[in-house]
């Protein structure tokens, strides 16, 4: 099986979960500590071996376009004050990968999204939802094209949850392939617990063949008149493979306010400049209430 170049990162989402300040400023580009959520994800897909980034973006993205793209007048004040570091660190977002954009005309969904890039796509390609910033020795969408590699077919990350959060996430009815790879039997968007036939949800993480967009063309719109995904892999289903693998790293959810400020003190106590900090606040806090 050929390698994986390309990947997708649909953002064409309002954010609404993070206004006001969304109303601005794109979600994608809220920093975890200090850079922006999305990089994280881009550099996972070029560690991954995607040369090739495209953002599926809506109204409002402009400051995400301009973050991936050179700053010369910041480029050259940098060489001027003969800060060199920082010139090479501003110099190398833009070279990270070949960038390019679509835009979303409307929100319809995920599928939909997806549906978009269909031009740039002839070939297996990747999916990030930046929502979910993976920290893991391995690249998780690099461990999903091994996958792919071997196997063939589709592939989407899975990881674990309590059964009383399954209906908070797509999750799949499959049966264990071997180690941490199943064979998806069915894919079922937010169940009720009673109704989960499993505990493995489906996170942000996916290498497609271009075999689905003909089958998020041939869906029904579903809850909230939305192409949704899940529909258009079940449909796959009949066509090809869809495997599972049960990832090896750590999520961080920076997809609500709850979620992205635990994931920006996690993130601050990995440094041990920043970790310092934390702990003097918390220490102070501690003393405070306790008083």
């Amino acid at each position: 099986m050929s390698g994986v170049r390309k990947c997708l990162f649909p953002v064409a989402g309002l954010g609404t979960r993070f206004l006001p300040v969304t109303k601005e400023i794109p979600k994608e580009m809220l920093p975890l500590i200090d850079k922006p959520v999305i990089q994280y994800g881009v550099e996972e897909a070029v560690a991954s071996g995607c040369g090739q980034i495209i953002f599926i973006t809506g109204r409002g993205k402009r400051a995400l376009e301009d973050y991936f793209d050179r700053s010369y007048e910041l480029e050259q004040l940098l060489k001027e004050r003969n800060k060199e570091d920082l010139y090479r660190l501003i110099l190398s977002i833009s070279s990270l990968a070949d960038f390019a954009y679509v835009r979303q005309p409307e929100p319809l969904g995920l599928g939909h999204a997806i549906l978009c890039a269909e031009a740039f796509c002839n070939e297996p390609f990747g999916v990030i939802l930046t929502d979910d910033v993976m920290i893991s020795s391995k690249p998780v969408l690099r461990q999903l094209i091994e996958v792919r590699e071997k196997l063939g077919g589709s592939v989407i990350a899975l990881e674990r949850v309590p059964h009383e959060e399954t209906e908070r996430y797509g999750i799949v009815d499959a049966c264990l392939y071997s180690d941490n790879i199943y064979k998806i039997n069915d894919l079922i968007e937010k169940p009720k617990r009673e109704k989960a036939p499993s505990d493995l949800a489906i996170m942000g993480r996916y290498v497609l063949s271009p075999a689905v967009f003909a089958h998020i063309r041939s869906i029904d719109r579903g809850e909230g008149g939305e192409y949704q995904l899940t529909d258009a892999l079940k449909s796959l289903l009949k066509e090809e493979p869809l495997w599972g693998v049960v990832y090896e790293g750590e999520r961080l959810d920076c997809g609500t306010k709850m979620g992205w400020f635990k994931s920006t003190i996690k993130m601050g106590l990995q440094d041990p400049e920043l970790r310092k900090v934390v702990l003097e606040i918390l220490h102070e806090e501690d003393i405070s209430e306790n008083g």
